[in-house]
């Protein structure tokens, strides 16, 4: 069986790596890895091949960046090229990025089955790309992985079939148990940058909705100007964020926040673990806040991950006002919640993926789900849940 694993971003290469290694733990799965180069920056990806152990891509597109739709455009004509020189059993995507989109079109068009890795998940945000980009993946997927019972739900109120939804867990959460002791041998990133583990801030911030708004931005730099007063504050740099702050002089009213430029995964564990409080509009950093039990403030009007503000380990501070992202921060940081409810699965997501590909592919019932699929007859196929879960 070949499988051909679309990735291009930083938060996908996390993904694909824990199951990339499942793949060659005794399956008979042969894994074509494409990396379209959405994400080109040694730092931003080479680095973390090298660190998670990934193997080299077998294509690499060199896409780079640009607008949405010349990016996703290219990225949809250079996959396609390769998918039907390949004619791989199916086509492995994850998240909500144009590299996700781009891998899930081109499949579905040449009438490969698409299995998405990530799926369900909603902010009901449709000005956000990464909202657009999730939803057209999953209603051209055949196979969800959905990691929590919220994402299942998400996709039922769609109208998919639960012969076509897997709940099995946060790939994420693989990744973030089996890196953090290698980043305890390997990272040197405290000591490199003077701090304390449980004294200071950590921040992130790359989403076009506060790196394109200058409005949401300066009010993000004068928050942690402020908290910078109170802690040190570190602040690992997206390079659109950097180009962003430079242009528009913004970089001048940071203050004391101590920037760097993007970080390997094993630092960013690190610094993450050892945080005393983290700041972000990542969703990937908002659970590894969590999978570190570490308070996290989120720099947006809405989130994904709905589970972390409901146990209280996430809260939405959207930067309307500095005294109100300040006011999140402080309470986060006087009310730690209590242990206890774990909503991301045991760790073992990435092993139920390859089981399931294996199971669902090698017995062609991607191409059954596929015949079924919303739009083109009924989705609700009772035959195909019983061939699924028997």
């Amino acid at each position: 069986m070949k499988i051909v694993t679309v990735v291009g971003a930083r938060p996908q290469f996390i993904k694909a790596a824990v199951v990339s290694r499942a793949f060659r733990e005794g399956t008979t799965v042969e894994e074509v890895l494409l990396h379209t180069g959405q994400h080109y920056d040694d730092q931003m990806s080479k680095v973390f091949f090298e660190q998670l152990g990934i193997p080299e891509p077998q294509y690499h597109l060199g896409i780079g960046s640009g607008p949405h739709g010349q990016q996703t455009g290219r990225m949809l004509e250079g996959i396609e090229a390769i998918l039907l020189s390949l004619h791989p059993d199916a086509v492995l995507v994850y998240g909500d990025t144009n590299s996700t989109l781009a891998g899930a079109l081109a499949a579905a068009k040449l009438d490969i089955p698409v299995a998405h890795v990530e799926a369900g998940l909603r902010s009901f945000n449709r000005t956000m790309p990464e909202e657009v980009n999730r939803v057209l993946a999953d209603h051209v997927a055949d196979t969800l992985f959905a990691p929590t019972d919220t994402a299942v739900q998400n996709l039922r109120n769609e109208g998919i079939g639960d012969a076509q939804i897997h709940k099995i867990g946060d790939v994420m959460y693989d990744a973030a148990l089996h890196y953090a002791a290698k980043a305890e041998r390997h990272s040197s990133v405290l000591s490199d940058l003077a701090l304390v583990a449980g004294g200071y801030a950590l921040v992130t911030v790359h989403r076009a909705e506060n790196t394109d708004n200058l409005e949401r931005l300066q009010v993000i730099c004068g928050t942690l100007a402020q908290l910078a007063q109170q802690m040190p504050v570190v602040f690992p740099i997206h390079p659109r964020t950097k180009k962003t702050l430079a242009t528009s002089g913004l970089a001048d009213q940071l203050g004391a926040v101590r920037i760097t430029g993007p970080l390997g995964y094993l630092d960013m564990l690190l610094l993450e673990k050892n945080a005393r409080i983290i700041m972000t509009d990542s969703g990937g950093v908002q659970k590894e806040a969590f999978f570190y039990q570490v308070p996290c403030v989120t720099f947006r009007d809405e989130t994904e991950w709905l589970e972390l503000v409901e146990l209280g380990w996430n809260r939405l501070a959207p930067p309307l006002s500095s005294s109100s992202q300040l006011h999140q921060i402080e309470k986060a940081l006087r009310s730690v919640p209590e242990n206890g409810h774990y909503p991301y699965g045991k760790g073992d997501a990435a092993q139920c993926i390859v089981k399931l590909i294996e199971s669902v592919y090698s017995r062609g019932l991607g191409a059954a789900a596929r015949s079924v699929h919303p739009g083109k007859n009924q989705r609700n196929s009772k035959a195909l849940s019983g061939q699924l879960t028997s």
